[in-house]
Order: C-alpha cells, then structure tokens, then sequence
C-alpha cells in the first residue's frame, strides 16, 4: 500500500497511464520512432515522477504481446512503492485466459493486478469485438474483478461501445479517448463515435496521448474542446489523467504532458479535480493508496 502525506493539503495526483520497456520491443523498430528506442526504467520514470508531481503510477503494458511482459512488471511493482497498479497483456483469443489470469495472480506481486489489455487497435476485422470468444474474454476478466484497457482507434469506437454494452459485468476504461484526430472534423466525427461508449456506466475514459495524437505543433487550444467534450460526456467521476510516458516524449516531456491536460482542467470544481487527477484511477482500478 502506497502512503501519500497530504499534510500540505494537496489531493492524491495519479498518473494512471505510463510504460516501461527496453530498447529491444519490436515496434520500436518503426521508422519515427528512434527518440524512444531506448531502454526506460523504474530509475528514470522516478526522475520524472516530481516534476509533473505524481504520487503514485499505473504502469500499462507496453506491446511486447507476450504474458512474460505482465509476469515481469508485476515483479517489478512489487519491488516499486511508486507503481500502485499494473494493467497486462493477455490475449483476448488466448482459450486459456481464466488459467492465464489465474498464473498472474498468483505470482510475485499478483496483487497489484488491477486490468488487462490487448492492443486491439491493430486488429482490423471490423466483427472482431463481437466474436463469441472475444465477448466470452471479457466477461472472464470482469469475472476475476480485472478492467479491461481499450487501446482501440477511432473508427472502432462504435464496435467498442456494442461490446461495453454487451459485457455490463466488465469494467472497462478507455485509453487516450480513443485517438481521436486532433482538429476540428475529428473532434465532430470522434464525438458522434464517443457518444454512445459513454452512455455506458461501465466504462471509465482517460485524458491521455491527446498530444502526441496533436502531433510536434500542439496546443493546449488544441485539446480542450476534446478534454472539455470528454467531461460533458462521461463526468469528473469517469476520466482519469495519463501522461502516457515515454510515448509522450516525442512531442512533450513528462511534466508538460500533464500540464497540458490540468490546465484544461481549471473550471472543474477542487472535488471534480481531485476525482480526475486522482480519485477516478483509485476508484476504477482498486488502488490501495493510504492518505
């Protein structure tokens, strides 16, 4: 459990949002993508930690596709007072995924198992989410008190919205509002798309990846009519802030990564800025932090 001295007055800040890797991960191979083909690691996330004034992490996991990745962030949680949480990867075609989960939770720091992920945004049968073994997936991880990560692209969000709808058991929470083009016909069209998915009280919606999705000549004019359209839809109680570091880095450093998002937060009330920056992340992923 992650104690946080508030003695100052100041609500827990959660970045519910970041990865961890090595150099090695095959995606980082993509052209584009050299500022980032390095190892990052418990000793550097730390480093930025203070600067965007985060008290405590969830790590997600990071595309290397394969169980051994969650195995061993849960490991490294358990050693890391600052990671509160972990979201893994396990397939959602895996048949055995009730055994998969059950191998997590049992192992070292398997209590620090709060969601799952499969990186959904690379599939591109349109039927994917509807399939009777991908449904069956998602009631299973609700089934075992999990969310469900949705990192999934724009066009995809009316298939989402049928799935969430179809698995009212399963929490799920939505990554980076589902990659929306950052410009004034994708904020209309991710709209119309988002709409539906929030109509469901299952599903949770994280104020994430917004910058690198604007690109290197982003702005904070930019993302509020995303951020402020993502509060009238889902509410203070269903969005929670990431920074999505190191991904970030290639447009924005940590602290301005989260900066740019809080400073489209200033017309919240402090509770409705406590539950976004902090409350929404405990809440939604189970964290244990002790004020």
């Amino acid at each position: 459990m992650i104690t946080v001295d508030l003695t100052g007055g100041r609500h827990v800040r959660i970045d519910a949002h970041h990865h961890l890797w090595t150099a090695d991960y095959a995606w980082l191979a993509e052209p584009g993508l050299e500022p980032l083909r390095r190892d990052y690691t418990v000793e550097d996330l730390r480093r930025e930690l203070p600067t965007g004034k985060v008290d405590a992490t969830v790590l997600v996991e990071a595309g290397r596709c394969h169980t051994d990745e969650t195995v061993r962030f849960l490991a490294l949680a358990q050693d890391t007072p600052e990671i509160a949480g972990v979201v893994g990867w396990a397939s959602l075609t895996d048949p055995d995924l009730p055994g998969t989960i059950t191998t997590f939770l049992d192992g070292r720091g398997g209590d620090l198992l709060v969601g799952l992920r499969d990186q959904v945004q690379g599939v591109t049968d349109p039927g994917y989410l509807a399939r009777p073994d991908v449904r069956g997936a998602l009631r299973a991880i609700g089934a075992a008190g999990l969310t469900f990560d949705l990192v999934v692209r724009a066009d995809q969000l009316p298939s989402v919205a049928a799935a969430v709808a179809a698995t009212p058991n399963t929490m799920f929470v939505l990554d980076h509002l589902g990659k929306p083009r950052i410009t004034a016909d994708g904020l209309r069209e991710w709209r119309d798309a988002v709409e539906p998915l929030s109509a469901c009280d299952n599903v949770a919606a994280k104020l994430s990846g917004l910058l690198t999705e604007a690109g290197p000549d982003w702005t904070v004019e930019a993302i509020v009519p995303f951020v402020e359209t993502a509060l009238e839809l889902f509410g203070p109680d269903r969005l929670l802030i990431g920074s999505d570091w190191p991904v970030c880095e290639l447009v924005a450093s940590y602290a301005d990564a989260l900066a740019a998002v809080g400073s489209c937060l200033s017309g919240l009330s402090p509770s409705e800025r406590a539950a976004v920056e902090g409350g929404t992340a405990i809440r939604t992923y189970g964290l244990e932090i002790n004020q």
